[in-house]
């Protein structure tokens, strides 16, 4: 049983979602948390990061093996920086990576569960919120150096 199993099922426990956000076109990534106090958390990779308290949504898949799975978020662009961040994305044509952590309120030390390392896929803005889906399960897309997985290589695909 995972620390977070645990923590479901007893309760009691505040469990903090934050979302680092990286592209090689930004100077420095973007740390944010859920809630409303800054957190400051180490990484997996012994990284010390201060994660700023925001108002964020985040939906997480149903865990299962379909062939895509994908986070959707949504983030306040109050101040239009999100924005901002995304139209640097976009012109200098870059990947915008996503790392999903969760910590415990108790033990900031190192993230409660592995890690989600995800590409953002897509998003849209909606009055003063940024809603954004990242993908980190992609198993009809991923090509090389594997087959493509569509109908042609796979016929059990195609629904009748």
């Amino acid at each position: 049983m995972t620390i977070l199993e645990q923590v479901y099922a007893s309760g009691g426990e505040v469990i903090i979602s934050t979302l680092e956000l990286t592209c090689p076109a930004w100077d420095a990534p973007v740390l944010i948390c859920q809630g409303y106090a800054d957190q400051t958390c180490t990484t997996e990779d012994a990284r010390t990061l201060t994660f700023l308290a925001s108002a964020i949504d985040i939906a997480l898949p149903k865990k299962g093996n379909t062939a895509g799975q994908s986070l959707m978020f949504a983030i306040d662009n109050v101040t239009g920086e999100a924005q901002s961040k995304i139209d640097q994305a976009l012109e200098a044509e870059q990947r915008i990576t996503l790392i999903y952590r969760m910590y415990l309120q108790s033990d900031k030390s190192f993230p409660a569960e592995n890690p989600y390392f995800m590409t953002v896929l897509g998003g849209t803005m909606q009055g003063s919120s940024v809603q954004i889906q990242a993908g980190f399960f992609d198993l009809i897309n991923t090509k090389w150096p594997r087959d493509l997985i569509d109908t042609n290589f796979a016929p059990g695909l195609r629904y009748t």
